[in-house]
């Protein structure tokens, strides 16, 4: 049975994929970028991300109860989203504090759940 996703004849538009490949070579975003998507394709990144837009600042010992683990594994997985430029941390006596580092990591966030309700609502 034939798929009716993919191209039956090769037919290139070279200008396009010129124009495209001219600006994959000028970007130097794109394995930061990647690593990013990466970072949030692990589930409890991704729950700790969310959590993070819920509320703006969460302690360690807060996400590692939100999420179900311990103390250790919250801080790695928040240390990681630090390393990304994802999150920030501030230290407050002997309590560690995270947030998102911007309001562009929110939105990417809030846009990711917002398109997963309508995939979920095509269904």
């Amino acid at each position: 049975m034939k798929e009716h996703d993919v191209c039956e004849v090769t037919c290139v538009d070279s200008e396009k994929t010129a124009h495209v490949q001219e600006q994959l070579e000028k970007s130097r975003e794109i394995a930061g970028v990647a690593k990013l998507f990466k970072a949030l394709s692990d589930e409890t990144r991704m729950k700790i991300a969310y959590a993070l837009t819920v509320e703006d600042e969460l302690c360690v010992c807060d996400v590692a109860n939100i999420v179900g683990a311990t103390t250790a594994t919250a801080s790695h997985h928040l240390r990681h989203l630090k390393s990304l430029g994802l999150a920030k941390y501030r230290k407050e006596g002997k309590l560690v504090y995270y947030s998102l580092d911007d309001d562009h990591v929110k939105q990417i966030i809030h846009i990711a759940f917002a398109h997963q309700k309508e995939v979920i609502g095509r269904e």
